[in-house]
């Protein structure tokens, strides 16, 4: 056998092991890549007429969104304004265990719609992509492993590309369409696969560092040239036995208000949850709305309001900056519209993968025993 035969049948297999799962997470991330996009379409309640006077401030949005959910308390909502022409949204989750997100207009305060993102289309294809709605240790291995191998086919599946002579590097280059339909699924399993193996490979490393975030961690390393920055991993943390002055606003005000100065060019500001009082309460300011690379975080008192710590963009280190840029990396949206058609089309054509491979040994496997029956035949 082989070197080339070897690594034919460690792509076979692992192709066979792992299809089922790639096809399904790869046609879930295609699905979901234009998510904001069709839900502006699709969701008119997301867009607002933008106003001279400022957005109301946390404290009266949270009281307009839990006006019919008197159960649920102010401090346990997360709060995100998304930009002048925009609705502010208020999530939580209300008695009955239920993940609500209230849309306002953030001028006003009125209620513009309540959803149950349990029942969300595109909350639930998101769920369906990073854990199959499988208990998330169990989805952690199934999940994560299906990706390392998909990368290591990938790699695999270039060295069965690599064309042995020069004649034949035009043919590994395009689809032979007017051919048989068994050469031209051949055709797209291998073309199609070499065009996308580069994209389709950094989508699956990104999702790989959301699911095992030590390999992340290791990618910071290289990007900081093996030095490390202790204050970015810094937690911030509560001295509850310190005796300090509560807040004469609420919490979410006196966040808000300092984040919009400190970070005055952030279009999208998300306020976390207030907690007992022995966690600090988070916020993260974001330069472009539905953009979560370039962001400041925020670390506040839970009683007090005072800045516990502040990161800046501006001031993290290359692989702060890298951990920072993941999710727009894995969306293709840190390159705009554009970056987004081509993580759309890497992601489909990794669905398809596991398809025309599949199809691409059934035939052969087809072809082989009709041979073996002909011989039977002849020698009999």
């Amino acid at each position: 056998m082989t070197l080339k035969q070897a690594v034919g049948k460690v792509h076979l297999w692992l192709g066979l092991a792992s299809g089922l799962v790639v096809f399904i997470v790869s046609l879930t991330g295609a699905i979901f890549t234009f998510q904001d996009e069709i839900r502006d379409v699709t969701e008119p309640w997301r867009k607002v007429e933008a106003q001279a006077t400022a957005p109301l401030l946390p404290s009266r949005l949270q009281a307009a969104a839990l006006a019919r959910h008197p159960g649920v308390k102010a401090a346990t909502t997360w709060t995100t304004y998304f930009g002048p022409e925009r609705a502010a949204t208020v999530f939580f989750t209300d008695s009955a265990q239920m993940p609500i997100m209230v849309s306002l207009n953030p001028y006003t305060g009125q209620v513009l719609r309540e959803q149950n993102l349990r029942y969300h289309f595109f909350s639930i294809v998101q769920a369906i992509h990073m854990t199959l709605l499988l208990p998330e240790e169990v989805a952690k291995w199934v999940v994560g492993g299906s990706v390392i191998i998909f990368l290591l086919m990938l790699g695999t599946g270039l060295v069965l590309w690599w064309p042995k002579r020069k004649q034949e590097r035009k043919q590994r280059f395009t689809i032979k369409w007017g051919a048989r339909w068994r050469r031209v699924n051949y055709d797209l399993h291998n073309v199609l696969g070499f065009y996308a193996a580069s994209v389709a490979g950094l989508l699956a490393l990104t999702g790989l560092f959301m699911i095992f975030p030590v390999l992340l961690e290791s990618a910071e390393l290289v990007a900081n040239g093996g030095r490390t920055y202790p204050q970015e991993k810094a937690v911030a943390k509560v001295d509850t036995l310190q005796a300090v002055t509560a807040a004469t606003q609420p919490l979410p005000d006196v966040i808000y208000r300092t984040v919009q100065q400190r970070s005055p060019q952030a279009e999208m500001v998300l306020i976390g949850p207030a907690g007992n009082g022995k966690v600090p309460a988070y916020c993260w300011a974001y330069q472009k709305t539905l953009h979560y690379y370039h962001r400041d975080q925020y670390a506040f008192h839970p009683v007090s309001g005072q800045v516990l710590q502040a990161r800046f963009h501006a001031n993290q280190s290359n692989g702060g900056k890298l951990s920072d840029m993941n999710y727009d990396l894995h969306t293709g949206q840190i390159l705009g519209l554009g970056g987004k058609i081509v993580a759309f089309l890497a992601s489909l054509i990794s669905a398809s993968l596991p398809v025309t491979g599949t199809v691409l040994w059934w035939g052969r496997k087809q072809k082989s025993k009709a041979g073996g029956k002909k011989r039977h035949v002849v020698s009999a």
